[in-house]
């Protein structure tokens, strides 16, 4: 069990900790009790949450017992952000993706054996509680001046203000970490770095109240080696719901991972050992072309998010969409949401004429594969169009209704990296 300590270090997902070594000692001695919590201000985790529920499930794998705290109260109020003063959602909205949020993180632990993990749900333990309690109880315990220095705190208060709703949320996350040391003999707090001032403050909660030490460990916060924002794509956040992000979207995502980042992402999402870890590593500075490790990221995080059955769709739709597979054997769900996402066009019924719809060089240049209806042309003669990765002969041919799979889709494609869709508009589309 001490081993948890040493594997975090090596992969680099181990920012602050409040006594590293006397957390070693305590994994060291036997099984502890640790958490994590996901406040609900969305209607799903994200990639950054993944992070954190992924530092916990390493936790069990070495034979420790996660809560998985989903926070339907401290959801209510909302952490502070640096930007300015959140909008707070309806209260049923709340407790809707909290339901939700708790079906997306149920499927990474283990809810059986000497280590099952338990769900909790802060709610339960504050909703009862009243104002003159909470403040007599805990808010005793909370210094306004140390409170003040928290650098989200310290920003808004600059910047015009912050309201006592969003100030008090550091006092309720602490009641958190106490109530879960009394119930559960919770002795660790996990979380990202930029809620260390939040864990820490449960740490001394703990220890005011019960006289007694526990820990505390942040993940670093993960960057892009270009600058950009980790977790987000040109489109928006990289989400774990499949409704809101296409398995096979992730799966794109994860694939197309700068080279500079490949360790980072190794070490955080893979639970391969070393060894492996190092080899695909070695293999991105000597091969960097094969991109064999951003297809191993993508494979064993895909499977880890969605599951086996929906990595392997989406990798099949991959190589189908680039010439490389069969097209007619796609799931339509995985055909749809890939091209939905990919350049396409709708076409007006009026578009089709007895069964067939225009000719290629239209229907190139109006999904944006080629500028035009001239450089349509140009690619056809020149051999780089498909139509359902076959290629087009003549730029003047029309495909039929039969063509389209699954009824709805037409593919075409212009050289090995580039397709787009068509299909036709209905009262659904």
């Amino acid at each position: 069990m001490s081993d948890i300590i040493d594997d975090l270090s090596w992969r680099g997902l181990i920012a602050h900790s409040t006594d590293l070594d006397a957390l070693r000692a305590a994994t060291s001695a036997g099984p502890i009790t640790l958490y994590c919590g996901f406040d609900p201000t969305a209607p799903s985790l994200h990639l950054g949450n993944l992070v954190q529920i992924l530092t916990v499930r390493r936790f069990q794998r070495a034979g420790h017992r996660p809560l998985a705290l989903v926070g339907g109260s401290t959801g209510l109020i909302g952490d502070p952000k640096m930007s300015g003063e959140r909008t707070l959602n309806p209260v049923d909205l709340v407790h809707e993706w909290v339901e939700r949020i708790r079906g997306q993180l149920a499927p990474f632990f283990d809810f059986e054996g000497d280590n099952a993990a338990v769900m909790v749900n802060n709610y339960d333990w504050t909703a009862d509680v009243s104002v003159l309690e909470f403040l007599r109880d805990i808010g005793k315990h909370f210094s306004v001046n140390r409170m003040l220095d928290r650098e989200a705190v310290a920003a808004r208060l600059a910047a015009g203000g912050i309201s006592f709703t969003e100030f008090s949320y550091q006092i309720l996350q602490s009641f958190d970490y106490l109530r879960l040391h009394q119930q559960y003999g919770c002795v660790l707090q996990t979380g990202g770095s930029d809620q260390w001032g939040n864990i820490t403050a449960g740490v001394d909660l703990v220890r005011r109240v019960e006289a007694t030490s526990v820990h505390a460990l942040a993940t670093p916060l993960l960057t892009k080696a270009d600058g950009g924002k980790f977790g987000k794509t040109e489109t928006g956040t990289v989400w774990l719901d499949p409704a809101m992000l296409s398995p096979y979207a992730f799966f794109q995502f994860c694939l197309n991972v700068d080279d500079r980042d490949v360790p980072t992402w190794l070490r955080t999402f893979s639970f391969a050992d070393r060894a492996t870890i190092e080899s695909r590593e070695e293999a991105t500075r000597d091969r960097p072309a094969a991109r064999e490790a951003q297809r191993f990221i993508a494979r064993e995080l895909t499977a880890l998010v969605h599951g086996e059955g929906e990595r392997d769709a989406a990798e099949a739709a991959g190589r189908a969409l680039f010439g490389q597979g069969d097209l007619s054997g796609l799931p339509a769900a995985t055909l749809t949401a890939a091209l939905s996402e990919a350049p396409h066009v709708i076409l007006d019924p009026a578009d089709v004429v007895d069964g067939l719809l225009p000719p290629y060089d239209e229907l190139l240049a109006r999904t944006g594969l080629v500028a035009s209806k001239a450089a349509a042309r140009r690619t056809v003669d020149e051999g780089g169009a498909y139509a359902n990765n076959v290629r087009v002969a003549d730029p003047g041919d029309r495909a039929s209704t039969s063509d389209l799979h699954h009824g709805t889709w037409l593919v075409l494609r212009r050289g090995k990296k580039s397709f787009a869709g068509v299909r036709i508009a209905t009262d659904e589309s």
